[in-house]
């Protein structure tokens, strides 16, 4: 099972790391779970602001109001951006190496080549298991790597199996 077909379905911002003698085998966005945290601030601050906004005015408060809405447009501009950056997130493994590209305005990649990985593992919290995340960890012999966790990956399960099978190749696949 492939959860991204080969060639042109990798977005540019990811094909430009990429190099000519590689295929890409997977590609996921992190898990929308990564949101969270933004949308709770914005559902718990428009509360706060609707609270303060009737609280304000029996108060006799104008200014102070402009100044609670103001506050709450900061919070969901940073809510915007928070989704516009998990926009361009990509979690990425081809036939050598995993990369994970971050950022909207800092391009960060973080690269393992397979052959480097000698342990990988998952684990997956309560709320990961509730909402089907989890997060990778690898070790590679006696290095720190640019790539060593990989937080709210979905299918986590199934992208562990297949990232092993190429990591570890049984010796029917190593001699096709």
């Amino acid at each position: 099972m492939r959860l991204v077909t080969h060639g042109d379905s990798a977005p540019s911002s990811v094909n430009r790391y990429l190099l000519p003698h590689e295929h890409q085998v997977i590609m996921v966005r992190r898990h929308p779970a990564v949101l969270l945290r933004p949308v709770g601030e914005i559902f718990g601050g428009l509360i706060v602001a609707g609270l303060l906004s009737k609280w304000l005015s029996d108060a006799g408060g104008g200014e102070a109001l402009v100044v609670v809405w103001w506050a709450w447009l900061l919070l969901l501009i940073r809510f915007v951006w928070k989704v516009a950056e998990w926009s361009v997130d990509y979690f990425v493994v081809t036939s050598q190496r995993m990369l994970l590209t971050t950022g909207l305005i800092t391009r960060r990649v973080a690269m393992m080549p397979l052959a480097k990985v000698t342990d990988m593992s998952f684990q997956r919290s309560l709320l990961g298991r509730m909402l089907g995340y989890g997060e990778f960890v690898m070790e590679s012999a006696g290095q720190d790597q640019a790539l060593r966790t990989v937080p709210f990956i979905p299918y986590p399960e199934t992208l562990y199996l297949e990232v092993c099978q190429m990591i570890f190749p049984s010796k029917d696949d190593a001699d096709d």
